[in-house]
């Protein structure tokens, strides 16, 4: 049987925690910037988490 490969796109987006929840980048931060606010850029700066009802489908293409 071969051996089962992670998905490549989801190895660069996501980390797992030490509890094990799955930690994500918010999206909107990379381009068009002028028309944000300094608050919204600043807080998509943070790190969120996946929500639990995605969780199965990124721990899929994680392969854990």
């Amino acid at each position: 049987m071969p051996k089962v490969k992670t998905n490549s796109s989801a190895k660069k987006r996501f980390k797992l925690t030490g509890s094990g929840k799955i930690k994500r980048k918010h999206a909107f931060k990379s381009h068009i910037l002028t028309k944000k606010e300094t608050k919204q850029k600043r807080n998509l700066t943070q790190a969120g988490l996946v929500h639990k009802s995605d969780e199965p489908n990124v721990k899929a293409m994680l392969n854990i």
